[in-house]
């Protein structure tokens, strides 16, 4: 398994390498000037190209791409073009509220979506066609405007729930909930009919093998059969689902953020395009890259662990 480990981890580094120069050219084909944006109108050319050159972009784009991975590589992510705070503390700050939505998410989508499939397996009928419909409506209906109702119904209706913005668990653990239930709901929504739809479907297999039939019939109780045995042979399409719509939550913060007004990575990179402060985006961008990583590593290690034919073979 540490061999494995290794040889993806060593995989990983062209695709870091290739994230951030795929960033770095996109960003330099998007029009505008980030010294028009720090300095403001009503400057001359000279003064923007003056600008321009003290942000040290004026150099070639191959030129900038290797100061920054120089200093990446001594563990500097730069300096923000606006704020003229580093980038690694400006992210230090915003990645727990990412953190904490994605794993938020992702917790209500394994244990609703894993909770209803299996019901929707047992019992089926009305529930698994409500399942089969609500994946439909959740897979066509944007997050954003999910949110924003959640928001009319929950938050400005009913005043149940804050409208907007986060608190910090340190700073009162009740609020920090509050303030994480409505944007976890609102990305989490996908998750639960689509893990729901996986388990049902890898539930139905299982239980229609022979050592399900051999179970039933040696008499064990059928929960039994069902949690233990039947639920674990079929976790492995549950797990490489969770690990997708993990990937995709990755992405949905962006705009979550926005609608909840949360001090997370997705609203930090949207301000970061908007200026074109690219060691901004740069850091982001290689942050959700290593998160991207290191989640396909845990789908991978939990295949060890729930096939012993996986860890043999690796």
């Amino acid at each position: 398994m540490l061999r494995y480990l290794l040889r993806r981890l060593l995989l990983s580094v062209p695709l870091l390498f290739g994230v951030s120069i795929l960033t770095f050219i996109v960003v330099a084909l998007v029009p505008g000037d980030p010294a028009v944006r720090i300095l403001g109108a009503g400057h001359t050319a000279a003064e923007y190209q003056a600008a321009d050159a003290r942000l040290g972009l004026t150099e070639p784009l191959l030129v900038q791409y290797w100061h920054w991975l120089d200093g990446v590589l001594h563990g500097s992510l730069g300096t923000s073009l606006f704020t003229i705070q580093s980038v690694s503390s400006t992210i230090a700050q915003r990645l727990p509220v990412t953190v904490w939505l994605i794993v938020g998410a992702t917790l209500v989508s394994l244990v609703a979506g894993v909770a209803l499939g299996i019901a929707s397996a047992v019992w089926r009928g009305p529930l698994g066609r409500g399942i089969d419909a609500a994946s439909w409506v959740t897979f066509a209906v944007p997050n954003f405007w999910l949110g924003l109702i959640l928001i009319e119904f929950i938050a400005v209706k009913a005043h149940l729930l804050p409208t907007s913005g986060f608190v910090p668990l340190g700073q009162s653990s009740s609020l920090w909930l509050r303030s994480l239930i409505l944007p976890v709901l609102t990305l989490a929504a996908v998750g639960v009919t689509g893990v729901a739809k996986q388990t049902r479907d890898a539930m139905d297999e299982v239980r229609s093998r022979e050592f399900v039939t051999a179970l039933r019939m040696a008499g064990l109780p059928a929960w039994t059969i069902l949690l233990r045995h039947a639920l674990r042979n079929a976790a492995i399409p549950i797990v490489t689902t969770v690990g997708l719509f993990m990937i995709a939550m990755l992405g949905g913060t962006i705009l979550v953020e926005q609608v909840f007004a949360l001090p997370g990575m997705g609203s930090l990179v949207v301000q970061a395009a908007t200026d074109r402060d690219l060691p901004v985006i740069e850091g982001v961008v290689l942050y959700f890259t290593l998160i991207v990583i290191v989640l396909n590593l845990l789908v991978d290690l939990s295949y060890a662990w729930l096939n012993p034919k996986v860890r043999v073979a690796s």
